[in-house]
């Protein structure tokens, strides 16, 4: 006698002891309608309510004796979860020690009813145009530039590439920076062969890049925009057209690197190293790891492009995972490192030579200067003393917001009244940096009568046009300017490379190389009062020499990306067992665990279900990538584990975890 089969769901669930698959039974009015991928409903008997999951395979009951509590509805015909999708987010939170329903949490797209009823009602999926004969032959002459990289589309390789550093021009006339033109051109010869593309890039202004480049390329019904600024309605409607059978070419931003097409051919993430490529919740994958997992499981070709080469890229190159495509004939900015003359005063912000040749740029079109912060004052100090300023009430930092506005605190909002300093009971306030307002006053009068743009996080500014302007935009507010800028002046470079952090090296070149590119071919790059490793990479333009002596130098430490580091953070009791365990489990040299040291406890909601914290500590775990499956699948049991200890509070509160996990913690600190 043949048994009823029984479905298999993965619950839409934080626990982590849910974070596998449950078998429910299926009531015989829901026969025929219970299929793989679709969202249903079902009762959480632990919990005493039902909850959403999402049904991953049907199959026969392990014990056919044990009753099985049934689903309680199906909630829609469309199967959101293809396979591939459900075997990505397995693997990818594995890698993580982290849950698979967090991962189908940022790539399905919450349900917009009226949206996936008019997508039921069509009729069958019409196959959308394929790119004509001219723009594949456009694209194909844009990807002549590199050697080889048609063939390494075609044959699914993995590969890095350096962007070229200028604008470029659409076939429509339309500005559009040449990284956007060549990932554009690589989509539009994927999808010609019937193949789908995706196109990863951190935030909005390199999303408008892209899609000025794909319009002219790819036609209208096989593009698909995925990112925040999009509605509810939107998101849901593009997703939905991923998963037809017709091949299609999805941009987005970090989250699109799950979206489900079918037959992909092309995976491509723009500028790695920006940490919005970085997932904020758990389990904290970031857009490259998930690039790697899901090339590994589905094929296609996938691409690193960028102007600088990260730490990350280059050591999957050394190893050979990666492989380098070069350009036929190399382009570079010209790049001046400018220092103070012979007679002027060491240390000034703008040396004449910078200022010279914004001045003779200004003749011919607009001037990028960029800036460290926004703001007028981001920094004051004691006018006796020179020590930082801090607020009288809670010691947190002043900063001047305009010219003629009185100091105030940044944690706090208060102005400082009557303020004394700390150290030496001076009265006297200075300030001691530049931001991007007060820099356009201090330009503003040095050229008078020429326009002055302030671009940062409360001033955005995404296009200039080409008439003479200066502006002045801090790191990664950069617009773009019809036909380049005509000179790009980087100030504030030693007050950059002094914060603390492991990769500030990187970001600021990262930061620089971004901004050259924006200017004309052959317009002066002046980076002003750095020297050292990090601007010679700059001036002759090799940031894959950087990232490799970068690599060389934290080997010997363990440093990421030579290592992966782990965070273990919690309970002390919780943390102590976790690390015991992994000992156990996993043979691992000396040295790998770093601490535990005591850390202060995390905020806890207040209220009588909320249980009091008691002492937190944290460790790092330092090991190589031959031990990454081992090691994530000992901390996730700790997880587990710890959670599974974990008693419920009274009157219904949430229970607390005791034990939390980030796996490749980018820059790691106790």
């Amino acid at each position: 006698m043949r048994t009823a089969p029984v479905a298999r769901v993965l619950l839409d669930a934080p626990l982590p002891q849910l974070d596998r698959l449950l078998d429910y039974a299926i009531p015989a009015a829901l026969e025929g309608d219970v299929v793989p991928g679709v969202r249903v409903r079902v009762p959480l008997r632990t919990a005493g309510r039902v909850v959403d999951a999402y049904v991953v395979e049907l199959g026969e009951a392990v014990d056919p004796d044990r009753p099985l509590s049934e689903i309680d509805e199906v909630v829609s015909a469309v199967r959101v979860l293809p396979r591939p999708l459900y075997d990505l987010a397995r693997r990818v939170s594995d890698r993580a020690a982290g849950s698979a329903s967090d991962i189908l949490r940022l790539a399905i797209p919450k349900r917009q009813v009226r949206v996936e009823k008019t997508w039921l009602a069509r009729a069958d999926a019409v196959e959308p145009a394929a790119p004509t004969a001219e723009q594949i032959a456009g694209a194909e002459q844009m990807l002549d530039v590199y050697p080889g990289l048609g063939d390494a589309l075609q044959g699914g390789e993995r590969i890095a590439l350096d962007a070229p550093p200028r604008p470029g021009t659409t076939a429509t006339g339309e500005q559009a920076a040449a990284w956007a033109l060549l990932l554009a051109a690589a989509a539009a010869r994927v999808l010609a062969g019937g193949r789908s593309a995706v196109l990863v890039a951190p935030d909005h202004r390199d999303l408008d890049q892209l899609d000025r480049a794909l319009a002219p390329l790819i036609p209208a019904d096989a593009l698909v925009r995925v990112d925040a600024a999009r509605t509810g309605a939107e998101r849901y409607r593009g997703f939905l057209r991923t998963l037809e059978p017709a091949p299609s070419v999805v941009f987005g931003n970090r989250s699109a690197v799950y979206a489900p097409v079918s037959r992909l051919g092309m995976l491509a993430v723009w500028d790695d190293g920006d940490p919005l490529l970085d997932e904020p919740l758990a389990p904290y994958v970031h857009a490259r790891d998930a690039a790697l997992v899901r090339q590994e499981l589905e094929g296609g070709a996938l691409v690193f492009a960028g102007h600088t080469r990260t730490t990350d890229v280059e050591r999957l190159v050394a190893v050979g995972w990666v492989r380098d495509v070069g350009p036929r004939r190399r382009e570079s900015p010209r790049v001046v490192l400018s220092a103070a003359r012979e007679g002027e005063r060491p240390g000034v912000r703008v040396p004449s030579a910078a200022f010279a040749a914004a001045r003779e740029a200004l003749a011919h079109g607009p001037v990028l200067i960029q800036v460290a912060r926004p703001g007028y004052s981001p920094v004051l100090v004691c006018g006796d003393c020179r020590q930082a300023a801090r607020c009288l009430h809670c010691a947190g930092p002043l900063h001047t917001a305009a010219r003629g506005r009185a100091p105030e605190c940044r944690w706090c909002g208060r102005a400082a009244v009557a303020w004394r300093c700390g150290h030496c009971q001076g009265e006297k306030l200075r300030l001691a940096s530049a931001g991007s307002t007060r820099t356009a006053d201090e330009f503003g009068r040095a050229f008078p009568g020429v326009r002055v743009i302030v671009a940062d996080g409360d001033h955005p500014v995404l296009h200039v046009d080409a008439r003479p302007a200066l502006i002045i935009a801090t790191r990664g507010a950069e617009p773009v300017a019809d036909g380049g800028y005509r000179a790009v002046v980087l100030l504030d470079g030693d007050r950059m490379l002094m914060a603390d952090a492991l990769r500030i090296g990187e970001s600021c070149l990262r930061w620089w190389s971004n901004a050259a590119a924006l200017a004309a071919p052959g317009a002066p790059v002046h980076l002003v009062g750095v020297a050292g490793q990090v601007a010679r990479a700059l001036a002759t333009w090799n940031q894959a020499a950087y990232a490799r002596a970068e690599l060389a130098s934290r080997a010997p430490l363990r440093m990421p990306p030579t290592a992966r580091v782990a965070a273990v953070e919690g309970d002390v009791d919780a943390v102590e067992r976790a690390l015991e365990q992994l000992r156990t489990e996993v043979e691992l040299p000396e040295g790998t665990v770093v601490g535990p040291v005591a850390v202060e406890p995390p905020d806890r909601p207040r209220g009588r279900a909320a249980t009091r914290p008691g002492p937190a500590a944290r460790a790092l775990v330092l090991f190589d990538y031959a031990h990454g499956a081992d090691v994530t699948a000992s901390l996730r049991a700790s997880v587990v584990q710890a959670a599974l200890r974990t008693r419920r509070p009274a009157r219904g509160g949430a229970p607390r975890n005791t034990l939390r996990v980030r796996v490749d913690v980018p820059d790691p600190e106790l």
